[in-house]
């Protein structure tokens, strides 16, 4: 009896002794597999951004992984996923101590006969392994699902590679001297701009811009369209949204750039759309959470300002606007410049720049490598200034003709031009300069605005069109914009602000004001020819008039 009770004592001891031994066991290996392995698994773009930026403080080879250690994180990407020549260039690197993977299974299998840790550890690999397969699979050299598309890249443009944007240069310096230095702005109590919206004409370098702050920054620059966010599944592009801005935030300082932000920035109302309305609100909540010293800045393009929510324009969030407008005269020579200077060619700039009005900087790309593939199909060696010739009204933009005047279409519109830059001198509406391609004028910016300013601005809005009656007695297409301007404004006189003959006015009010204005501009107008002309001459001669330009005439021509 005590033999038996000795060998229950015996074996109850063994069993106590198993359980803790197995319970040592189990907690060790749990603590060994922490310790060992708490490397996050990342993905190639992430690993090539971070090799790029000289990110990568050290780095160990093992039999499966390359360990990265980056400031106080740690990561993991699969052997075979790196080139080990470009890791050794420039980063301390050891081989990782070898470690019996023979032992590794032994022990699993001792903690999966009692808790089935095995199967638990086995499963994981599992998916590590799909995960690592998957992204070999779909991303050699690059990955190509949609997280891989919010991932940053390190631009190397630079300012000198963008050509005829100084005054753009100018006003983004700041924000550049930010992203280098962002210390110093905070230490002084200043808050930087979090987000600058550029706004231009399709084809004017609105993203090459951001990339070439984005490089003279020296900053990860990440990438995306705004239809990229416009999903028909309720949540998805509010979860993208917070996905680019985890990103940004977490390799700040970096600049987020949303391309035609306009499809996801329209303005609510109208037809409902739950989905878009949700996208807008977390970006506008994404903004509004930045801290200033996040180091997070968003650049957003778009060429349709008007269709924007008012609540993406208000301080604080998109509190920087440039405007970037079709290259002048000047401004192209040095766009040709850089687009020629690999070509080999015999062509005189200047007058190849006054050959292309109208034409964006990527218009004159795709004008000097059609001229360039012109002169191959002649079996030339040189391009000439009768290539362009040949090939400048065959030059498409998307799918509408680039905007490119013949000798009369020039003659026309620089008449229309100085009709309204003479309007706007006499009638006191403040401008900088007047192009022969159209804008220069500022709308008024105040609270509240009288009648007369009101009459103004519709004199200004029908001169060219008077003008083309005057000078050629005939009407053109390119008063549409300006008369729809001016229809617009005499509305709101009459049906918003009670300018017209009646307190509640109706259409009859409408017209009896463009009438009547019209009827004036026509008579100031008609006894300023010499003046008309010779600003007309300046347009033609510059492509632009300045306020100083119309001054001088009125004074010199009495």
């Amino acid at each position: 009896m005590n033999q038996k009770r000795t060998q229950t004592t015996q074996v109850s001891k063994k069993s106590k002794i198993i359980a803790v031994v197995s319970a040592l066991l189990i907690s060790a290996i749990l603590v060994f597999a922490y310790l060992k392995d708490r490397a996050d698994l990342i993905d190639y773009s992430t690993y090539k951004t971070l090799l790029k930026n000289d990110m990568i403080d050290s780095a160990e080879i093992g039999e499966r992984y390359v360990y990265i250690k980056s400031g106080q994180n740690s990561y993991k990407i699969p052997k075979e996923m790196v080139e080990l020549s470009k890791l050794y260039e420039n980063t301390p690197v050891k081989i990782k101590e070898n470690y019996s993977y023979v032992y590794d299974l032994v022990l699993l299998i001792i903690v999966a006969m009692f808790f089935g840790y095995l199967i638990f550890i086995t499963k994981k690999r599992e998916k590590e392994q799909t995960l690592i397969k998957h992204q070999i699979n779909i991303a050699q050299p690059e990955i190509d699902d949609f997280s891989s598309k919010i991932k940053p890249i390190i631009s190397d443009l630079r300012f000198k590679d963008v050509a005829g944007i100084e005054d753009v240069k100018e006003e983004l310096q700041e924000i550049i001297e930010f992203l280098k230095n962002p210390k110093k702005f905070i230490d002084f109590g200043v808050r930087m701009p979090r987000g600058v919206l550029l706004i231009g004409p399709p084809g004017v370098g609105k993203t090459m811009i951001a990339k070439a702050v984005a490089g003279e920054a020296n900053v990860p620059f990440f990438y995306q369209s705004g239809s990229a966010f416009v999903q028909i599944y309720v949540g998805m592009g509010a979860k993208r949204v917070r996905e680019l801005f985890a990103k940004a935030k977490q390799m700040a300082p970096s600049i987020v750039f949303i391309d035609e932000i306009d499809a996801v920035g329209k303005a609510r109302g109208g037809i409902r759309n739950d989905e878009r309305e949700a996208t807008l609100n977390q970006l506008l909540t994404e903004m509004d959470g930045f801290e200033d010293s996040s180091g997070v800045i968003v650049i957003a393009a778009t060429n349709k300002i008007d269709m924007l929510d008012e609540a993406l324009l208000r301080p604080g969030r998109f509190d920087r606007r440039i405007f970037v407008s079709l290259p002048n005269a000047k401004e192209r020579a040095e766009i040709l410049k850089v687009y020629l200077k690999k070509i080999p060619h015999f062509v005189d700039i200047e007058k190849l720049s006054k050959m292309t009005v109208g034409f964006s900087g990527a218009a004159l790309a795709s004008l000097v490598n059609e001229a360039a593939l012109h002169t191959l199909r002649k079996g030339k060696k040189i391009v000439e200034l009768s290539d362009f010739e040949e090939v400048r009204d065959k030059v498409l933009f998307g799918k509408r003709k680039i905007l490119a005047f013949s000798e009369k279409e020039k003659d026309i519109q620089a008449t229309y031009q100085a009709a309204k830059a003479l309007s706007a001198y006499w009638y006191e509406i403040d401008f900088d300069k007047v192009s022969i391609t159209g804008g220069g004028f500022k709308d008024v910016d105040k609270e509240i605005v009288s009648k007369h300013e009101l009459l103004a601005k519709i004199k200004l809005f029908l001169s060219g069109y008077a003008a083309m009656g005057l000078f050629f007695n005939e009407e053109f297409s390119n008063a549409a914009e300006d008369l729809h301007r001016a229809k617009q404004l005499a509305e709101d006189m009459v049906t918003r602000y009670g300018m017209g003959e009646r307190l509640m006015g109706d259409l009859s009010d409408v017209s009896t004001i463009l009438d009547s204005q019209m009827n004036e501009i026509k008579e100031f107008l008609s006894s300023q020819n010499r003046r008309i002309v010779k600003i007309k001459e300046l347009l033609l001669e510059n492509e632009f008039v300045t306020y100083e330009d119309i001054k001088r005439v009125v004074d010199e021509i009495l």
